[in-house]
């Protein structure tokens, strides 16, 4: 493989931005591909995949080449160039790259990889909390599941289109999809491919959504004509799942803090030829208050510290802290406990996060389940997904009915 430096030159640049400027990798990696045009697919594949591989494995790479954050511009060429050397490309003669000792980089590599939290390029105090929460073997692999690239899953947009005509449809636009077993509405790409660019997409016949993720609509249970309240929304993922099962019926209210993500649903909405759902920022505990008792299904895809997705977002590790998953915490349960009250009689709550920590899952619910709000709920049922045994993100998701 020959290196070209405008491309290595990108990636130099963008894992300075991440590690030195706070960049998220995803941004970076969105500007670094408009950074010339005449790319093609494999130079776009090398920027982004050696941008993410870099960010994965920092620890590691930094550990090898024995360097300190914040970065240099020197010490991203020797995290360079270890890269190159475990992957076995060969070092270009460049200014930039100094004399490599790629004997002394693959036995130090050898010897780090004994020790979980190099192996796995995960800060102590993450490495530390797996261990509490899942104990030795499971988050050993969990943790080496979760440090696997992610793969492209759609979920069909059922109100347009069948997941078999999608796939024939893709077909024709060179993007080969196969079937997941046991997800009606999933279709997984056999190589990655900018599938934002079909036709397909631009039709509004799927979204890009995790296979794990799209567990949690389903788990809602909802039917057309329902009224239904999406109260974390974001950018709408999930609420444009429950549209879909609802075949367009009934009424979703989807809410969020955050009104540029709503305008985002809005947009996404329009594509997907969505018109039952109705959003509202929550700009006070007035949305809220409004909403008591009226809802027959509430969704609350609660705010986390998102380790059951470092596989599509490995930098969130470096940027994760331990104040922030303490406070996390507590904005859950007091979320649970407020936005539980918009449930009527009889009417089902579905909590879910992308964390495969226990205390962030089924230890909130068995707090909510005691508090004064709580009390008028029973647990149905709940679920437990981890990355190393479904092949795709770590999730929870508990569904409770009000009595």
């Amino acid at each position: 493989m020959k290196l070209h430096r405008n491309l290595v030159y990108t990636v130099i640049d963008s894992i300075r931005d991440i590690f030195n400027d706070g960049v998220y990798a995803d941004k970076a990696v969105e500007k670094a591909l408009k950074r010339d045009k005449r790319w093609g697919s494999r130079d776009r594949k090398f920027v982004a995949e050696t941008i993410y591989d870099i960010v994965r494995w920092k620890r590691l790479y930094a550990e090898i080449a024995n360097v300190k954050e914040p970065f240099d511009r020197a010490n991203l060429w020797r995290l360079f160039s270890v890269w190159c050397v475990l992957k076995g490309i060969p070092l270009p003669d460049w200014n930039q790259i100094e004399p490599t000792p790629t004997r002394r980089i693959k036995g130090r590599f050898d010897e780090l990889i004994k020790i979980r939290k190099f192996k796995e390029s995960i800060p102590d105090w993450i490495d530390h909390i797996g261990v509490e929460e899942l104990g030795e073997e499971l988050w050993s692999k969990e943790i080496n599941a979760l440090n696997k690239k992610a793969e492209v899953i759609l979920r069909t947009n059922t109100l347009l289109i069948t997941r078999e005509e999608l796939q024939k449809q893709l077909l024709t636009e060179n993007i080969i999809t196969e079937f997941i077993p046991k997800n009606s509405d999933a279709l997984k790409l056999q190589e990655r491919a900018n599938v934002f660019k079909t036709e397909a997409f631009k039709k509004g016949y799927f979204e890009v959504q995790d296979a794990s993720s799209q567990l949690v609509a389903s788990y809602l249970d909802v039917k057309p004509g329902m009224k239904v309240i999406d109260t974390c929304a974001g950018a709408g993922g999930k609420s444009l799942h429950l549209a879909s099962l609802m075949q367009n019926k009934g009424q979703i209210i989807a809410l969020d803090i955050y009104e540029s993500k709503l305008k985002k649903l809005k947009v996404r909405a329009r594509r997907n030829k969505v018109h039952n759902i109705d959003t509202r920022v929550i700009d006070s505990t007035k949305p809220i208050k409004k909403l008591h008792n009226k809802a027959d299904r509430v969704l609350i895809d609660a705010p986390c510290s998102g380790l059951g997705v470092l596989r599509r977002n490995p930098d969130s590790k470096w940027k994760l802290e331990p104040a922030f998953l303490k406070n996390i915490k507590e904005t859950q349960q007091n979320i649970l406990r407020q936005y539980s009250k918009m449930v009527k009689a009889g009417g089902k709550l579905v909590y879910a996060t992308c964390s495969v920590l226990p205390s962030e899952n089924q230890l909130q619910i068995e707090k909510f389940l005691i508090s004064k709000e709580g009390k008028e709920f029973t647990l149905v049922k709940q679920n437990k997904v981890l990355a190393h045994t479904s092949g795709y993100d770590g999730f929870y998701m508990a569904q409770l009915e009000k009595k």
